[in-house]
């Protein structure tokens, strides 16, 4: 969607694609399990993969999702909840490393943004997220040197070296707040400071901004009714499509934002990632916001 110069380009995907009541409903039938994410990859240009957010995955995971999707496809990246979570962005070098010598640099060219995701409880604090920031890795070039530090963990499955050609493949970031002590100015400035993307979040009780802070827009829709659960009218699938138009063609989307005039009416990339899975109604979801999309941006 929206490949010319003047139109940033729309991806509208899936967070996650392994779930059990999908099977027989967004999945034919005896569709063989292995064979999921090939069989969503041509439904979606780009899928959100969850799994790196619990535990480290293995170069031979990454490799295996490369095969089973076309060239143009492309992966969001969950980062590890060990960093977010549990060190909370404290002494964070040696799980980066770990995190990025896991198999992030077999994706190459299909490594869209790593997403990181904060908890509930963890509160903004200057210091402490720009440190962060400045540590993230913004080429592959980079994450290879940083994955080559990582800890005896990772001894015989690192995986540590750039794409061949691809060290200057940028890397993007983006961060989800879920506590109202982010919706202040400062933040979204160290954001734009640092050219981390402020992630649109749908959701029943956490922050919904639409703050352009980077080159690309990443959507959330977690169901805003029942976390998770709800399915998405006509009428609010409608609007998200009108908010990504915008941000696409470089108009101003409506909706919430801490700094009203802080708009450069520049064109950006969005990602989008329905995350309302529990009753199977996040792929429908998101073939229906594509059309509506598509009808937009004239695709």
């Amino acid at each position: 969607m929206g490949s010319n110069r003047s139109t940033g380009k729309v991806r509208v995907g899936i967070s996650g694609w392994r779930y059990a009541g999908w099977r027989g409903r967004f999945y034919p039938p005896k569709l063989a399990q292995r064979r999921e994410l090939e069989f969503a990859a041509t439904k979606f240009p780009s899928v959100e993969i969850n799994g790196t957010f619990y535990s480290l995955q293995k170069p031979d995971n990454f490799r295996e999702w490369v095969r089973a999707t076309s060239d143009d496809f492309v992966f969001a990246v969950k980062g590890s909840r060990y960093i977010t979570h549990m060190l909370k962005l404290r002494n964070v070098e040696p799980a980066l490393a770990n995190f990025f010598a896991s198999g992030l640099l077999e994706l190459g060219a299909k490594m869209g943004p790593v997403l990181w995701q904060f908890p509930p409880q963890m509160k903004f604090e200057r210091g402490r997220f720009a440190k962060f920031f400045q540590q993230l890795p913004r080429t592959h070039g980079a994450a290879a040197r940083l994955a080559r530090r990582h800890d005896e963990r990772l001894d015989g499955r690192a995986s540590l070296s750039a794409m061949r050609g691809g060290t200057k493949l940028p890397i993007r970031h983006a961060v989800e707040i879920r506590n109202e002590s982010f919706a202040v100015p400062e933040f979204v400035e160290l954001l734009r400071e640092h050219e981390v993307g402020l992630v649109v979040a749908d959701t029943v009780a956490w922050p919904l901004l639409v703050d352009e802070t980077s080159d690309f827009m990443y959507c959330r829709l977690h169901g805003s009714e029942e976390l998770y659960v709800s399915a998405y009218t006509d009428a609010a699938l409608e609007a998200w499509a009108d908010r990504i138009a915008a941000w696409a063609t470089g108009k101003v989307a409506k909706g919430p934002r801490v700094c009203e005039a802080c708009t450069d009416g520049l064109p950006r990339d969005v990602y989008v990632y329905f995350d309302n899975d529990a009753k199977v109604h996040a792929p429908f979801d998101a073939q229906r916001l594509q059309q509506m999309i598509a009808g937009r941006l004239g695709d």
